[in-house]
């Protein structure tokens, strides 16, 4: 019994190169059968639907750990595939997906970025479905990563950012700007603050960024002084740290 695993692992490993996915399954199904003899087995497995595959992927994601709206950028982007492709993702190949990455740049006018983007998940995607046994080789493997330009970001000028300050009309404003300009957090991350997250003595506070991890980050004492004003004006018992 053994002997005969070997072989027919061997011969699926020198097939894997020339055979996509649908007829490596149908060769699994055939060495089974001529070589373990089993009575009425079909040669053909049964596939679950595109959309369950999808819901499977999704939930693992989220196991992992992914954010909603991670999970929620994956399942648009992949539902969107199905519908351009249509196929049932265990017989898609890699020239279904070449075409498809051209013909969403073209279309869509998108910039390489996007489209590598749309490669990263659509091979993540893959990859979790070889992972999983349900396809025996992504096919996104053979699709190399998207170059992109990649171009030096501009940043704030003492002279822009004293301009920012000078149009802010409210405390609250002026507390804002100081706080994104003295620490580099992201908006997203200065919205979830709390007042109980903030420790005006040693100037930090904890943020919660990208993947649920947090980190520490430092602000200076013109801002610590701007958002202890903002916070003495305010007569609600809200715990944000900055409320609209």
């Amino acid at each position: 019994m053994q002997g005969k695993q070997s072989l027919m692992l061997d011969i699926e490993r020198l097939m894997v190169q020339v055979l996509d996915n649908a007829q490596m399954e149908r060769l699994h199904a055939v060495l089974e059968y001529c070589l373990f003899d089993v009575e009425n087995l079909p040669l053909e497995r049964a596939h679950l639907s595109n959309d369950e595959y999808l819901e499977r992927f999704v939930s693992a994601k989220r196991l992992e750990g992914c954010s909603e709206k991670s999970l929620r950028y994956y399942s648009a982007t992949i539902q969107r595939f199905f519908v351009n492709v249509n196929k049932v993702v265990t017989r898609v190949t890699t020239d279904d997906l070449r075409a498809y990455l051209s013909s969403y740049q073209l279309t869509s006018r998108a910039g390489k970025t996007t489209i590598d983007n749309v490669r990263r998940i659509l091979s993540s995607f893959f990859s979790w479905l070889e992972v999983e046994d349900y396809i025996l080789k992504s096919p996104v493997r053979r699709i190399r990563k998207i170059k992109s330009t990649k171009t030096v970001k501009e940043t704030y000028t003492d002279e822009a950012l004293e301009r920012m300050r000078d149009g802010c009309r409210e405390l609250r404003d002026l507390a804002i700007v100081d706080m994104l300009a003295s620490t580099g957090m992201r908006v997203g991350e200065l919205v979830r603050l709390n007042r109980d997250d903030v420790d005006f003595e040693a100037r930090e506070c904890i943020v919660l960024g990208k993947g649920d991890k947090e980190r520490r980050v430092y602000f200076d004492a013109r801002t610590k002084l701007h958002l202890q004003a903002y916070l003495e004006s305010r007569d609600d018992d809200n715990p944000a740290l900055f409320i609209s």
